[in-house]
């Protein structure tokens, strides 16, 4: 009897089953600055424990990364962005962290991964419980577990702000003690101030100054300079903010908060001050006030030098209100200083300095003047528009002098960049010396 073998079943057409791709993790361990995460495990903590699941399943670590930046917003973490980077060149094509919410608490974080995972770019996230494919489920899984970490933020921010609320309704600010106070530490005292003994007395005095003496911010600046007052932090306290205790009406008793929101609360601290010193120290503010009627472009700086200390020559302005209501604006110009802090060279006034550079010009070749060709063009231009228009006539006209008088009218009434781009065209350096101006 002819017996014959049968094919194992599927005969040839048998596909070799296909090897399992080398996944090349990168260990993420983040740190967050969240509330809820001050008891979580550390950075260190999440990389020794992930390491060790690493040897007991036989992961490949080709990386670790590690980040202490928030997950709350999109993008704003530059290793994580990093590590998304990485994978889609290929570097990497599998996570390993201590929990999905390491990866993401926000949508645009979470649908990156989801899509790399959708291009099999990455093959899996693996967390200390948990494992995160290409899968349907899984990534859906995925999905939720990050989503509950948004939802579980939105939710936080509503608790806070209701608790912030609160403490305004009951009195007290939520924020730093304002110098002139101290801050209660007492868990049960939280938000409460208290005033600073050394320093309340002082902070009264410079609204009685201010309110009732009529002194200006700076005077009351410059008597409390020499006090020798300090802050809580043991530093001098600045000019700008003097003036922010001034207008803080947190001395008196209300407070406004968030700051802007025309939202106010009576205040349960004792206030420093009345509200009628405030209101009186607030208009005479109003009128040491001087409006500044032109912004800060100066058209001489950086192109004169000390004739001292070869510093750079800057410029500053001041104002003086006049009894009409009218501002007058004087500009003046000085060392730096950068050279020599002790430099005695003297300022002078932007009139005197044109009027210096102006007999300067009367002096000077002309071929010291690297826009001559240019001022001459312009002057013809000029004498053609006399002739042709006005019918005047210029006859036997001294080039010469109407190049310098063309300079010399730049330097007066041309505009800013007429007049740096005449001085910066001087083939010699000028220097600034006693308030006279030479070349050098």
């Amino acid at each position: 009897m002819q017996t014959t073998t049968r094919a194992p079943l599927g005969g040839i057409n048998r596909l070799p089953p296909q090897e399992a791709p080398v996944i090349k993790y990168c260990l993420y361990a983040r740190k967050s600055t969240e509330e809820e995460d001050k008891q979580a495990l550390s950075i260190e903590s999440q990389v020794r424990e992930m390491t060790r699941l690493a040897e007991k399943d036989g992961l490949n670590i080709v990386e670790v990364k590690r980040e202490s930046h928030s997950s709350k917003e999109v993008g704003q973490r530059p290793v994580y962005n990093e590590l998304l980077a990485e994978i889609r060149t290929g570097k990497f094509n599998g996570i390993l962290t201590w929990a999905p919410d390491r990866l993401s608490r926000n949508a645009g974080d979470l649908g990156a991964v989801v899509d790399l995972l959708d291009q099999k770019k990455l093959l899996e996230i693996r967390t200390y419980t948990q494992k995160f494919t290409n899968n349907p489920n899984e990534k859906f899984m995925l999905m939720i577990l990050g989503s509950q970490a948004k939802l579980e933020n939105d939710q936080k921010i509503i608790n806070v702000k209701r608790g912030l609320r609160a403490r305004c309704e009951m009195g007290w600010r939520p924020s730093t003690a304002p110098t002139g106070y101290l801050s209660e530490k007492h868990v049960d005292k939280k938000c409460q101030v208290r005033l600073d003994p050394k320093r309340s007395i002082l902070i009264r005095q410079i609204f009685e100054k201010v309110g009732n003496e009529e002194w200006s911010g700076r005077q009351t600046y410059k008597w409390l300079t020499k006090t020798g007052f300090k802050t809580r932090n043991a530093k001098k306290l600045s000019l700008a903010n003097l003036y922010t205790i001034l207008r803080n009406t947190f001395y008196y008793g209300e407070f406004e908060y968030p700051a802007g929101s025309d939202n106010w609360y009576q205040g349960k601290h004792q206030p420093i001050i009345t509200r009628e010193l405030f209101d009186r120290t607030q208009a005479n503010l109003q009128d040491h006030y001087i409006p500044k009627t032109e912004s800060k472009e100066f058209a001489f700086t950086k192109l004169i030098k000390c004739g001292y200390c070869e510093s750079g020559i800057t410029a500053d302005e001041k104002f003086k209100k006049l009894k009409d209501g009218g501002v007058n604006r004087h500009v003046y110009y000085m060392c730096t200083r950068a050279k020599d802090t002790d430099c005695k060279n003297q300022a002078v006034n932007e009139k005197d300095l044109i009027e210096e550079l102006s007999g300067l010009l009367e002096t000077i070749d002309l071929d010291e003047i690297g826009m001559r060709a240019k001022i001459e063009e312009e002057v013809a231009r000029y004498n053609k528009f006399r002739i042709g228009v006005l019918g005047m006539k210029t006859k036997d006209r001294n080039s010469a002098i109407e190049v310098r008088n063309y300079a010399k009218y730049l330097l007066k009434e041309g505009t800013i960049t007429e007049k740096r781009e005449l001085l910066a065209c001087l083939k010699s350096t000028l220097v600034l010396k006693d308030r006279k101006v030479t070349l050098q």
